[in-house]
């Protein structure tokens, strides 16, 4: 019996559809029996829940529950004090629960799988769980392996605390919990560290910080940032695990059909139950919804504007285009970027320009986010650019947000 893990916390019961449609995926490419474990708490609703399980019934696999809340609330609980900033971050307390596995497994469970939510595992899920561990606790794919710029980026890796091309991503993991269980107060020891600092991941720091030299290093086909593959212009492949990883579950995922990746998981996702006549119904209503707020964007614009200059964000490649279709002066001013986000030049030039400029941003996953909690507003100081964008200038609308309400 294969064993996969997932967290659930779903405060929208919303969520639940990127787990639904992750678990399908497994089920959808694996013979082997499985059992997929649902870690969650109250707010998995019963409707939910019943398309959790009709999805298993479906492929003649098996699917349970755990309440996280009643089976290990003080040991959830203490993590929470411990690093008490999860409660105000993006992330929710389910990123504890890959810490309190061994508390809710039965003991002859001697290993799983566990998996971020936004997930397509478009493969066998058997060759993930015939990888030998040995004496290790991990296998985890080192994000290094994704393109990913470690010492710029990752707090951890920057002051030293761990090698660059050791840092793994926590969104799969192959767990050995027989290692595990005894390891209750190393996980303790990692959550005080972590409650000591002020940025940086929450339960990924934590598992680095304490196995990141001693794991098992995976290939990257278990762990494909979709973000990467992009940017290498590359297409979906089965064999591989996609990661849709932008910070929070689905952010990665737009209704753009012509990208190949959102294609792949739409494919599952409309084999799921929660695709249905009032998924589609929302989904309308987000695209009216959607025209809406463009066209109120569109005539506060006008008033913003009056007696500010502008100022652009512009990627390199693109910048030529943008130039053009925003008649871009040369006493404007553009900062381009690369391979690297200049957060603090943006930063200083926005500061150092309020009220006077309005700086239009045409970064993908720019963490606009950031910049206001700095103060800054949106529709005043600073515009996502893409959002003036058309199809047929070959730029898509952002639908995350009409994805995360279906």
């Amino acid at each position: 019996m294969i064993h996969v893990c997932f967290g659930l916390h779903d405060e929208t019961g919303r969520y639940s559809k990127f787990t639904g449609t992750a678990m399908l995926s497994i089920f959808a490419n694996t013979k082997a029996e499985v059992t997929a474990h649902i870690l969650h708490d109250a707010t998995l609703t019963q409707d939910n829940r019943n398309k959790f399980s009709a999805v298993a019934n479906q492929y003649n696999q098996r699917v349970e529950f755990h309440n996280v809340e009643e089976i290990c609330a003080d040991k959830l609980a203490e993590y929470v004090s411990l690093v008490p900033s999860v409660k105000d971050a993006p992330v929710t307390v389910g990123a504890f629960y890959r810490l309190v596995l061994t508390e809710i497994l039965p003991p002859d469970v001697e290993k799983v799988i566990y998996l971020d939510s936004d997930v397509i595992v478009n493969t066998n899920i058997a060759r993930l769980w015939e990888i030998e561990l040995g004496d290790k606790i991990f296998a985890a794919v080192p994000e290094a392996a994704n393109g990913m710029l470690l010492q710029k980026i990752m707090p951890l890796c920057r002051e030293g605390y761990v090698k660059p091309e050791d840092y793994f991503n926590s969104g799969v993991l192959l767990m050995n919990l027989n290692r595990l269980r005894g390891e209750g107060e190393t996980l303790k020891r990692g959550a005080i560290f972590r409650g000591t600092r002020n940025n940086g991941c929450y339960d990924q720091d934590i598992l680095n910080y304490l196995f990141a030299a001693d794991y098992v290093k995976l290939p990257v086909e278990f762990n494909c940032f979709v973000k990467f593959n992009r940017r290498l212009n590359e297409e979906a492949a089965f064999g591989k695990i996609y990661h849709y990883t932008y910070g929070r579950a689905g952010k990665g995922l737009t209704l753009d059909s012509d990208d190949a990746f959102n294609r792949l998981w739409l494919d599952y996702f409309a084999k799921t139950p929660w695709f249905n006549a009032e998924t589609i119904s929302r989904l309308c209503a987000g695209f009216r919804q959607a025209y809406a707020d463009l066209t109120v964007a569109m005539i506060r614009l006008t008033a913003t504007m009056s007696g500010k200059a502008r100022a652009f964000v512009v990627p390199k490649d693109d910048s030529d285009d943008i130039k053009t279709l925003f008649a871009v002066r040369a006493d404007e001013d553009v900062i381009t970027v690369d391979k690297y986000i200049p957060l603090q030049e943006i930063f200083e030039q926005m500061n150092s320009s309020r009220g006077k400029k309005i700086f239009f941003v045409f970064v993908r996953d720019f963490p606009f986010e950031n910049f206001e909690r700095l103060g800054f507003v949106r529709g005043r100081d600073f515009f996502n650019g893409y959002g003036f964008f058309l199809e047929t200038q070959d730029f898509s609308l952002d639908s995350h947000r009409i994805i995360k309400a279906m």
